[in-house]
């Protein structure tokens, strides 16, 4: 059998195929038409009459929120979030609620145990003496900036498509808090003194750090009717997130998890066992919420991109 041309057109191939791949490739941007068609595409937006969903507007939202990590008292709470858009990414807003409180499932099994009455140096609390010097929070909210870094489509089983985005809040947040603590239970006025003699023999009221004086004659051990000193404004840090999940273009779904940051004894009483109640029992807390709210967006009819 003669295979001498198979053999030989296998050696042309051969021959040639370096050649081939070594040719010059095409000159760059190749033909003035060619380069404009480039640098044309890369002026143009990645995505064409994309809905502007968040550029540009004002966002109203009615919103409920609760606390998740509430010791003593839970607090339930409605009010508003305003927001504006600087861009898809950058926005500014404030936000304010108004709560009532409830007794956490801690707190009830606390107020279970105790007794009506307690006898006179006994440091447990009364039942009246623990309820009262509890606080609620029925006032809160924060002013913040957000950024929104990431946003996008959800899709339900492939057929329903939703626009949806994820955004991170920073800020101020204020507080104001209250106690029912009655004149009858929170009944020493002076809470930081204790009564010595002095030299002349009186009877006085003195700092119970002072060793200068003689030995206190009468022990102030009871810190339970002290006032709980957990009322009034508190002011801290805000962060939070959350998404929108927008259900028509004028109108989102939004999650939220909040965190209010602030001094606060939400018992009220001695947590460091010197048997007084002082500033030295407040410590830094973090007051979480989660929420949900019905954001409203205006213009209601958003931009498209050209």
């Amino acid at each position: 059998m003669n295979r001498l041309p198979i053999t030989l057109s296998g050696l042309a191939l051969l021959i040639t195929a370096p050649a081939l791949a070594q040719e010059a490739p095409p000159e760059a941007g190749g033909s003035e038409s060619e380069r404009n068609v480039a640098t044309s595409l890369d002026e143009q937006p990645a995505v064409r009459h994309r809905l502007l969903l968040v550029k540009g507007r004002f966002e109203l939202t009615p919103a409920f929120e609760s606390t998740v990590n509430a010791d003593y008292r839970y607090t339930l709470s409605g009010g508003l979030r305003a927001e504006y858009h600087f861009s898809d990414m950058f926005s500014a807003g404030a936000v304010g609620f108004f709560g009532t409180g409830l007794n956490t499932g801690l707190s009830s099994k606390i107020i279970d145990s105790l007794d009506e009455t307690n006898p006179d140096g006994d440091p447990e609390p009364t039942r009246d003496e623990y309820q009262q010097h509890l606080n609620d929070m029925p006032i809160h909210g924060a002013a913040y900036f957000s950024v929104t870094p990431w946003y996008g489509k959800l899709a339900a089983f492939g057929k329903a498509f939703v626009n949806f985005d994820f955004y991170f809040q920073g800020g101020v947040a204020f507080a104001m808090l209250s106690n029912d603590c009655s004149p009858s239970v929170c009944d020493d006025d002076d809470p930081l003194t204790e009564i010595r003699r002095d030299a002349d023999g009186n009877i006085v009221r003195v700092d119970p750090d002072d060793e200068t004086s003689d030995p206190i004659i009468d022990p102030d051990n009871n810190p339970n009717d002290d006032p709980p000193l957990n009322d009034g404004t508190k002011v801290g840090l805000y962060l939070g997130g959350g998404i929108h999940v927008f259900l028509t273009n004028w109108l989102a779904l939004d999650l939220t998890v909040r965190n209010y940051l602030f001094s606060n004894n939400p018992s009220g009483l001695d947590t460091n066992f010197d048997y007084r109640v002082t500033a030295d029992d407040t410590q830094l807390q973090n007051h979480l919420f989660v929420g949900i709210g019905a954001s409203i967006f205006f213009p209601m009819r958003p931009e498209r991109t050209p």
